[in-house]
């Protein structure tokens, strides 16, 4: 009978060490974050968003031309997307990036870095 109150009793210290692993590597992923902006219509949608450092913002294409995605200050340039098509880049440094449509310079958009810890991401 003792044997398996210990057992009990271990399985629930791993269960809540699992938990807290598990809860770890979750807040981190969050604090992280992604987001995603849509291309569609000669426009980035939404043309401004606020992630925390260390966060991967994601543009796809759902325009129906094709469409580029370029950092002002060269920090990121993406390759010509077809309809569908997706380009990623993780934002590592606080600061303000405006980019815009290579193809389509009238096309702009705005992310915000901020500080990790600081605030959700949106």
């Amino acid at each position: 009978m003792q044997a398996s109150l210990r057992n009990v009793l271990t399985a629930a210290v791993l269960g809540a060490l699992t938990a807290v692993v598990l809860s770890a590597a979750l807040l981190t992923a969050l604090a992280q974050g992604t987001a995603a902006v849509a291309i569609d219509n000669f426009t980035f949608n939404p043309q401004r968003i606020t992630v925390q450092a260390g966060s991967t913002v994601t543009w796809t294409n759902k325009d129906d031309i094709p469409h580029a995605v370029v950092a002002s200050d060269r920090a990121f340039r993406s390759k010509v997307l077809d309809t569908d098509d997706s380009y990623a880049f993780t934002f590592t440094t606080p600061g303000i990036y405006e980019y815009f449509c290579s193809l389509h310079p009238h096309m702009t958009g705005t992310v915000v870095v901020e500080s990790a810890g600081r605030g959700d991401a949106h």
